[in-house]
């Protein structure tokens, strides 16, 4: 009887916001696929578990799924666990699961936090409905990606970087114009912070505090931005 592979969700940033679920999980499986063994052994270390570990990431991807279905079938359970959040969202894994499923092996998701959801529901927002964009593109594709965006009604959630959160600002103003943004840095972790403002004050505001840590990127929507306009006031962010 083949084992089954489970999509581990684990913290994004504070340790105690892992699940009693993935804890067990984690002490049950017999091979955890990380996306980097160092960062999950701290992670393993911390809940004093041991087990072996073996990396899996977007360039390696190609020999470990063969290797991990072979583990699979003969009867082995698989955590699958990225740096920090749920695997498969903008994190290594897809490929895995698909080829897995395939096999006719099961996918058991054990959920957890996501930087995106815990943005979202604290950035004042719209929440009804959105659009999750990860990461944009580097080069090609970047400018019609952002066509696209400026004609979306849906709450707008991106990620970016500390080295180029500059850049995404001076596009948002170019593309989208003065709309409601909102940044989470740092997301559960000592120095959390959430900006709010025009992409035009959040530039202003980094002239004076170059940015650090990892960003959440929440845009208004179309509509909901046209709406504000026709109220002043209504919705306005703090």
């Amino acid at each position: 009887m083949s084992g089954a592979l489970y999509i581990i969700a684990t913290p994004i940033g504070n340790l105690e916001d892992i699940t009693l679920r993935a804890v067990r999980m984690l002490k049950e499986c017999d091979l955890i696929a990380c996306e980097d063994t160092r960062q999950t052994k701290i992670l393993l270390d911390h809940f004093q578990i041991q087990k072996p570990t073996i990396s899996l990431f977007e360039h390696n991807e190609s020999v470990r799924i063969p290797q991990i279905l072979e583990r699979l079938v003969s009867g082995q359970n698989v955590g699958v666990v990225s740096d920090a959040g749920t695997p498969t969202i903008s994190d290594p894994a897809f490929k895995l699961v698909r080829a897995v499923r395939e096999s006719g092996i099961k996918v058991i998701p054990i959920p957890g936090p996501t930087a995106a959801m815990a943005a979202l529901c604290a950035s004042g927002l719209p929440t009804d409905s959105f659009v999750f964009e990860g990461f944009l593109p580097q080069k090609k594709g970047r400018q019609t990606r952002w066509k696209k965006l400026a004609e979306e009604d849906r709450t707008i959630i991106l990620y970016e970087s500390p080295y180029r959160i500059i850049k995404m600002l001076e596009e948002i103003q170019e593309h989208l114009g003065e709309r409601p943004v909102v940044l989470g840095r740092e997301l559960t972790k000592i120095f959390e912070e959430f900006l709010t403002g025009t992409a035009t004050e959040l530039l202003s505001h980094f002239e004076k505090h170059p940015p650090k840590g990892e960003f959440v990127v929440m845009i208004a929507g179309k509509r909901y931005f046209e709406r504000l306009q026709e109220k002043p006031g209504e919705g306005e962010l703090e």
